[in-house]
């Protein structure tokens, strides 16, 4: 059976079981390591031919003048955000404030994460020291911490054991996760796909958890001291400036808002790109532009999804080449979707609203996986339904 055939199977069957849909992505995932294995010459592979006309275009040219507009456009949105939440003071109306902060903060880690990927300046110090102040003065997120979480998703998207990104925190994103839950957080992860949007309400904290944890327990990180410093004058800094703009239940309900929106926002333009795609076996060996292609997951919808995504709508493209600017992300899809299919390579591409879909189906479908030990799944097959 081909890959095409395989993924139109486990797209389209809406009469397929849950636990067949959702070990046929494991079952895929083998089958492309098979398929896809690493070419044998470098400079004949398909993203060498790929890397060679995107050069020639000039698409990974830096474009700072995008980058400039885009940090006084927001940067201007936090002022006015700003003076607005001091002029309503005490009011409900701090709520509207409060979520256009959470847009606004989301929009500064996009351009973190570009800086991040030396898309912004040639110098790569110049991009180090961007995403740092960013990230942490801004956001609220350790640099270091990212850098090395991402590079790692980078580097095997949707690798058993070497993708952090679908490694079990709170949301069990494999079947052997989902078995192992126990307790309270067992009764989360059957119900994870319909709970998904709700605990994001929780994610913004959770990001500055990991932030914090990541440098006060030693791990790797260059500027430790300065990065806790920057975390702690936005965190702390945002906060009492909410307390002394308002009182203490205006100042609690700006914040969690705020705070919510921020990871409501940041999970709803990440989760869409590579959950529900193929699963990688640890052991696989699987060509560079197969691997990110068939892991990934293109979002549709113009201009107003690339300016609300951060242009990770394009994550194809962005995995094949991460340091590419955003404006030319555009152009690089129209090359890389033509090779696909002139070469026979799977290439996904849906609406946001289906990748929804699809992101809430798989959680569930891996929550089956969370049963009582003590239920016998065969006999819970069999048993009569009201």
């Amino acid at each position: 059976m081909s890959i095409d055939v395989i993924d139109r199977t486990l797209t389209d069957s809406a009469t397929m079981s849950p636990v067949i849909r959702t070990a046929g992505r494991r079952l895929e995932g083998e089958r492309i390591a098979a398929l896809y294995g690493p070419k044998g010459d470098p400079q004949a592979s398909g993203f060498a031919v790929l890397s060679r006309q995107i050069k020639a275009e000039g698409l990974l040219d830096r474009a700072l003048g995008f980058y400039l507009r885009k940090a006084v456009l927001w940067t201007l949105a936090l002022a006015a955000a700003l003076t607005a939440s001091v002029l309503i003071g005490d009011s409900w109306w701090q709520i509207v404030p409060a979520v256009a902060f959470g847009v606004i903060f989301t929009q500064f880690a996009f351009m973190a994460h570009e800086a991040a990927h030396r898309q912004i300046f040639a110098s790569g110090k110049a991009n180090d020291w961007a995403a740092l102040f960013l990230g942490n003065l801004v956001v609220g997120m350790s640099y270091s911490w990212w850098q090395n979480k991402h590079t790692r998703h980078h580097g095997n998207p949707n690798v058993v054991g070497k993708d952090p990104d679908i490694a079990k925190d709170t949301i069990s994103f494999l079947e052997e996760d989902a078995a192992d839950s126990r307790g309270f957080v067992r009764f989360l992860t059957k119900h994870q796909g319909y709970l998904f949007f709700p605990l994001l309400l929780l994610e913004g904290l959770n990001l500055y958890k990991h932030a914090i944890m990541h440098l006060v327990t030693g791990q790797k990180a260059q500027h430790r001291a300065l990065e806790l410093t920057l975390i702690a004058v936005r965190l702390l800094g945002f906060g009492l400036l909410a307390f002394a703009i308002m009182s203490p239940p205006f100042a609690i309900v700006f914040l969690a808002v705020s705070t919510a929106v921020f990871g409501v926002y940041m999970g709803a333009s990440f989760a869409p790109n590579h959950k529900g795609m193929p699963i990688l076996p640890k052991s696989a060996r699987v060509d560079f532009l197969e691997r990110q292609v068939l892991t990934s997951r293109n979002i549709t919808g113009g201009w107003f999804v690339d300016a609300f995504m951060g242009g990770l709508n394009y994550q194809i493209e962005h995995h094949l080449f991460p340091s590419m600017p955003r404006p030319a992300l555009a152009r690089t899809q129209e090359i890389v979707r033509a090779y696909c299919q002139e070469n026979g390579v799977p290439y996904t591409e849906t609406t946001i609203l289906k990748s929804y879909g699809i992101v809430i189906r798989y959680l569930n479908e891996v929550g089956l996986q969370a049963r009582d030990p003590f239920d016998c799944p065969v006999v819970a097959t069999l048993r009569p339904r009201d």
